[in-house]
């Protein structure tokens, strides 16, 4: 495992560039104040990833946050996502420029594939691919791909995706993914690291908290990175942006790791990409 000591630190994607491996996510952060606020404290402590996507309906909030915080655009990693509704060539373009605009950039450090929305996400990623070589994206991948989508969409696509945003906890492992992401060279990514709230209510992570004197969410992020996986805790309070990313003072032992990975039930708090009601 790489060195994870600092807030800053990255991984780098099969293309060259380098991804920092803790961010801030902003789903349901409420576009205006609550967005603006969490994505500009966040920078200001440090962070210099945030994920966002159209759907959340917060971009404009985003991207004032990015020019409020006072950190330069060239140091911020920049997520969006294209949604379901937008799949397909054209409106796949189209829904970049969109983005762009609301978040008032030049262009995107990675752009995603939302959900494998059948039927559609091969024409989808061709124009990832071509936002990609021509639009000035420095990223292109996917999010929510089981392997069975990953297989298709890399038999009949030009660039494998550097990314694949999943949803990822102690319930849900899914490794077989993950080493399949691995062997293909696509970075994996953590959506829901807290289980929307029920990680707090496990025995084992109160035990671990007492142990390792962290907080119940410090512990998990802290799995997540040592699992080679990037994460993005979503927070709208000052004080725990603040205290998620303060995980680079420790490090879980190999056993603790191995007791999170085996409370894995293939259990989903979100939609499963296979039933998703596109």
């Amino acid at each position: 495992m790489k060195n994870l000591t600092d807030l800053k630190g990255t991984f780098r994607l099969h293309n060259g560039v380098d991804m920092p491996y803790f961010g801030l996510g902003v789903y349901l952060s409420e576009d205006g104040k609550e967005v603006t606020n969490a994505v500009k404290w966040a920078l200001q402590d440090g962070y210099r990833h945030i994920d966002t996507a159209s759907i959340y309906n917060n971009e404009e909030g985003v991207g004032l946050g990015i020019r409020e915080s006072g950190v330069d655009r060239k140091d911020i990693f920049v997520v969006s996502k294209v949604w379901n509704s937008d799949q397909g060539y054209e409106s796949t373009i189209r829904a970049y420029e969109s983005s762009l605009e609301r978040l008032n950039l030049d262009y995107l450090d990675l752009y995603l594939v939302h959900w494998p929305v059948k039927g559609k996400y091969k024409e989808t990623w061709r124009a990832m691919e071509y936002l990609y070589k021509h639009k000035g994206v420095r990223a292109i991948g996917v999010s929510n791909f089981l392997q069975h989508h990953l297989e298709d969409l890399i038999a009949a696509s030009e660039i494998v995706p550097m990314v694949n945003q999943m949803e990822f906890h102690p319930y849900l492992v899914q490794q077989d993914l993950i080493d399949f992401c691995h062997k293909n060279t696509i970075q994996y990514e953590a959506w829901s690291p807290l289980m929307q709230g029920h990680i707090f209510e496990l025995e084992i992570m109160k035990d671990l908290a007492a142990k390792y004197k962290k907080s119940i969410a410090q512990i998990v992020l802290r799995w997540d990175l040592q699992k080679g996986v990037i994460t993005i805790p979503k927070s709208a309070k000052k004080d725990r942006i603040r205290a998620n990313a303060d995980i680079f003072d420790f490090e879980l032992a190999p056993e603790d790791v191995k007791k999170l990975e085996n409370l894995d039930r293939g259990k989903r708090f979100g939609p499963d990409p296979d039933n998703f009601d596109f």
